[in-house]
């Protein structure tokens, strides 16, 4: 996932030729490349003229709706203190056209935004180049995530992989020891060994998967297993994870050690969830202690834009960052 911060009106050119490369070599046709470059360009515009300025984030996403771009837009400025006034056509407080909130949600396939006073806007958008057939049954899992880079590094040392198999779905996240390319080498060796457990159960992967990283410097690993009746977590190091119901929350627990590098037990553990649950995931990048609580109806947006939330306000700075959260969609 690339960010790019907006500080200053260059960057706005900047960023959108980015997204236009990346769109190309994802096979986003003219048109989708024109909505592209409208949407990252009204994004990164009204970051700079209501909140001097944010960062934008900018990925491929592949889920049970279909693959394109993901761009996420997030900002530490006031915030929006009537979101749906703001979508109106017209409306503006900075003395523009007052399009942009409306253009962005035209312009996208996928249109979720969050603001909270003083609290900043957040913001996802996708341009997609396949879809979800009409008529296709809903899917049962939705999930989004970020994983960024230390900043001053070109690669992320995280990863994280979702799988779907039969009516369950696998989830990994591994953060490489350290940062920069050979983190980043033991993170793509996890991934590589996870894409081959074919929905196998997280002990049996991650047992796999620590003889898989041995040549590499190790890694923290965690794999999830969630089904409609429950979700299965085995995991080694600090890899935190938490399942969030409307009766509670359950923390999930990690072993200590570094796959690859140090033997340790494997152990995994059972959560209570189904459908209605979220599920999030996060490397030590994002401090233990987040919690929703102070983000009024954020449980009930897009995994992508809890996800970025979480990045956001409860990134550490100082290491590579990752969130994943899947929520498990009522029957």
């Amino acid at each position: 996932m690339r960010l790019f911060t907006i500080n200053e009106a260059s960057r706005v050119a900047e960023v959108r030729r980015e997204a236009g490369a990346m769109g190309k070599s994802h096979g986003l046709s003219e048109t989708d490349l024109g909505r592209l470059a409208i949407v990252v360009t009204e994004l990164a515009t009204n970051q700079l003229k209501h909140a001097h300025g944010g960062e934008i984030l900018i990925d491929a996403y592949e889920d049970g709706t279909g693959e394109g771009i993901e761009i996420i837009g997030i900002d530490r400025g006031p915030g929006i203190r009537n979101l749906g006034e703001s979508m109106r056509d017209g409306h503006s407080t900075a003395g523009s056209a007052g399009q942009g909130l409306g253009a962005l949600k035209r312009q996208s396939d996928l249109f979720e935004i969050a603001s909270w006073q003083d609290r900043g806007v957040v913001v996802v958008c996708r341009i997609a180049t396949k879809k979800l057939a009409k008529g296709t049954v809903t899917p049962k899992f939705v999930w989004g995530g970020v994983s960024i880079p230390l900043a001053g590094q070109e690669v992320c040392g995280d990863a994280f992989s979702v799988r779907p198999h039969g009516d369950g779905l696998s989830v990994l996240v591994a953060d490489g020891l350290g940062h920069g390319p050979v983190a980043a080498m033991a993170s793509a060796a996890a991934v590589r060994s996870f894409s081959q457990g074919n929905g196998a159960m997280p002990t049996e992967i991650l047992r796999t998967m620590h003889e898989a990283l041995r040549p590499t410097r190790g890694a923290a690993v965690a794999v999830l297993r969630l089904e409609q009746n429950g979700a299965h977590y085995a995991g080694i190091g600090n890899i935190a994870g938490a399942v969030l119901r409307s009766d509670g929350i359950s923390r999930m627990v990690s072993m200590t050690g570094t796959a690859g590098f140090t033997q340790t037990k494997i152990r995994a553990f059972e959560y209570p969830a189904g459908p209605g649950s979220l599920v999030i995931m996060a490397s030590d990048g994002i401090v233990t202690g987040w919690t929703l609580d102070p983000y009024p109806g954020l449980s009930r947006a897009h995994p992508s834009l809890i996800a970025a939330v979480l990045f956001r306000d409860f990134s550490r700075g100082r290491d590579d960052a990752t969130v994943v959260a899947i929520r498990m969609e009522a029957a």
